[in-house]
């Protein structure tokens, strides 16, 4: 009598995955799923600040442009004004000071976020001749 190589009690490996790498592939998922969504909030907040910092830049410029422009002579000193650009809210502050040659003046305006005053987000400079 031949035997064959298989006896009816031994059972047959199940094709399929076992619990345990289901779970380390979860795990694995899970951690890559994480790390994506670290970059994109951080690619988000950089997208803001970017954002911001060229807003700040446009009204800097326009305030310049705007002197250029009208030939003004500004007076020497600080103020401050409100200088928006869309849905942000900014504050601007012109600083006239005097130069060596008393026909320039240097102006410099700062941009800052209304909500927070103290961090300043652009400072443009330029000369403005007398006439």
């Amino acid at each position: 009598m031949r035997h064959s190589s298989r006896s009816p009690f031994v059972r047959r490996r199940a094709r399929g995955f076992t619990l345990l790498e289901v779970l380390v592939a979860l795990v694995i998922v899970g951690t890559a799923l994480g790390a994506s969504l670290r970059a994109v909030g951080s690619l988000t907040q950089n997208s803001d600040g970017l954002r911001a910092a060229m807003m700040a830049n446009w009204s800097a410029e326009n305030r310049l442009s705007q002197i250029r422009l009208a030939r003004e002579w500004p007076a020497l000193g600080r103020r401050q004004f409100d200088c928006p650009q869309g849905e942000l809210q900014l504050v601007c502050e012109e600083e006239v000071l005097a130069t060596p040659n008393p026909y320039f003046r240097r102006v410099q305006v700062s941009v800052f976020a209304a909500a927070n005053p103290e961090q300043r987000i652009v400072r443009l400079t330029q000369v403005v001749p007398n006439g």
